[in-house]
């Protein structure tokens, strides 16, 4: 009997629901955008022309369902972080003391895009310079509408069509650029056609305008289709002939690599880093890793299924990184869309990749629902023994929840390679006889690693108050998943002992512990 505890982590039924009240709540949040804007921005959107009538026709088309796709959530929590700004920008023109304004503003995003650019953009320097700051604020805002208004028309371009010639609008013009998106995974000279991964390509003629340096174009959208002006060169991207209209740039379909029933995994393009580990560009994926993320898939089915069911449920799209030294990850805001390496790692590490991204997909839905810790404020003081540096309380929640399912998935994976056809199992899926001996040893490194930061969320809860009841209980499933693995592993750590990472845990335990001395117990004064 599988203990209670687990199963609340593992329900993907209960995380159906949640994921069925995040797609309301997100519908919810789009109308309460659409009509903020309409009444506390009307003069400002106009300026940065942004159609709020065509957003409204927007939300009422897409369906209940897409409202988790990560592309459409990635829209919506854009439109929010705009209307955020749209409200600082307003508040700073009436601002007396601007020095203090900018202070306070540089806290509050540090805290609420940790995970984008903005802060850059505003505070270039990192220090809360006041001069400039409404000019670099309008700035960043125009930047986003721009990129929100693009973005839209290719959701289904009917609509706009549709929409133009409802209204007898001659034309719409829309300024954009084909330099492509890193954090999409989109290549340059590309539109996404739709929300499920498919993409149409620019012809050549276009595609040669893409060298000038400011990679502007502009979408004209009239009441027959949407056409591109590049430079001199004017190009029919989407026609309403027929009764589904025409794409008249190429035309390519998702990449499906798993079906899940009505539902498929898409592997999107390769994301290529350069040696400073920056992105470079966007290629095509070759069919090679598209069948290494398909059996390792495969592989997470048979050897842990109700792991797999979460995955299944949680993860909609990925793209291959080729990026030496960078490892895979995800966006909070981008729920389902999993950055993975594919090329410096191995097969085992395509496994645990797989299941890492999803436990922070997993989390993050979480997150949503409930409200687990308060007072963190950004705070790096609690030691991590994956990063092996300090890192904020919701740095340490994350960290601790997804190597719990990989201790979870290695314990699983040692299990499925012994006994009867173990090791033909084990070969079938790709993998070595190293890959289970590091298997083994990355299920007992990982049970050290999450058993320090346990302590450290414990003392954050008892000590501090950071942790609300929801959290507490969180804390406590983790705890409980942990005392299981270690009660079914005693085999396991003779075998680490007897192998070749035996010394290699030893000394993994011996720097926890000196960690521990260093760091432990957490007090605020190490703000």
């Amino acid at each position: 009997m599988r203990h209670r505890s687990l199963m609340l982590l593992l329900d993907s039924q209960r995380l159906a629901q949640l994921q069925d009240e995040f797609r309301f709540s997100m519908r919810r949040l789009f109308a309460d955008l659409c009509r903020e804007v309409h009444a506390d921005h009307a003069d400002v959107a106009g300026e940065l022309r942004i159609p709020t009538d065509f957003f409204d026709r927007l939300r009422s088309s897409l369906t209940l369902r897409v409202y988790s796709n990560w592309k459409v959530v990635g829209w919506i929590e854009t439109l929010n972080d705009l209307v955020y700004l749209l409200d600082v920008l307003r508040q700073l023109k009436s601002e007396q003391d601007r020095p203090e304004f900018a202070e306070q503003l540089l806290d509050d995003c540090q805290e609420k895009f940790f995970e984008h650019g903005y802060l850059d953009e505003l505070f270039p320097a990192g220090q809360p310079h006041a001069t400039g700051l409404e000019k670099r604020l309008f700035g960043l805002c125009r930047k986003l509408a721009q990129g929100l208004v693009q973005e839209s028309l290719w959701f289904a371009p009917a609509l706009p069509v549709k929409w133009c010639r409802q209204r007898k609008i001659r034309h719409w013009d829309v300024l954009g650029t084909l330099t492509g998106s890193f954090e999409r995974g989109e290549p340059a000279g590309t539109i996404a056609a739709g929300i499920a991964g498919a993409w149409c390509g620019a012809p050549k003629n276009v595609r040669q305008t893409l060298a000038h340096p400011s990679g502007r174009v502009i979408f004209r959208v009239e009441p027959i289709g949407i056409t591109v002006k590049a430079g001199k060169v004017l190009s029919p991207i989407w026609s309403s002939w027929g009764r589904e209209g025409q794409w008249q740039w190429t035309y390519h379909p998702p990449v499906a690599a798993i079906h899940n029933g009505d539902d498929s995994v898409t592997i999107g393009p390769t994301l290529v880093y350069g040696r400073d580990r920056q992105p470079r560009t966007v290629k095509l994926t070759d069919q090679r890793q598209i069948a290494r993320i398909a059996r390792a898939w495969e592989t997470i089915r048979l050897v842990w299924p109700d792991g797999h069911d979460v995955l299944a449920l949680l993860t909609s799209r990925i793209i291959p990184l080729q990026a030496k030294g960078v490892v895979s990850f995800s966006y909070r805001h981008r729920p389902g869309l999993s950055f993975i390496n594919c090329f410096d790692r191995g097969n085992l590490d395509l496994i645990d990749d797989l299941i890492h991204e999803n436990s922070h997909h997993h989390l993050n839905l979480l997150l949503r629902k409930y409200v687990m810790y308060h007072g963190d404020h950004n705070q790096r003081i609690f030691y991590s023994p994956w990063r092996r540096s300090l890192r904020p309380l919701r740095g340490i929640l994350h960290a601790t929840f997804t190597f719990t399912m990989g201790a979870l998935l290695f314990q699983r994976l040692s299990l499925w390679a012994s006994g009867r056809d173990g090791a033909v199992r084990w070969k079938k899926a790709g993998l070595t006889l190293r890959d289970l001996h590091r298997a083994r040893f990355r299920c007992l490194e990982e049970v050290e690693s999450v058993r320090y930061s346990l302590q450290d969320l414990h003392y954050a809860d008892h000590h501090l108050g950071w942790l609300t009841g929801s959290g507490r209980s969180l804390v406590g499933s983790l705890t409980d998943a942990i005392d299981q693995i270690e009660r079914h592993s005693k085999q396991l750590k003779r075998e680490v002992y007897r192998a070749t990472f035996g010394p290699a845990l030893q000394k993994h335990i011996r720097e926890l512990q000196q960690a521990r001395r260093t760091y432990g117990p957490v007090r605020l004064s190490k703000a």
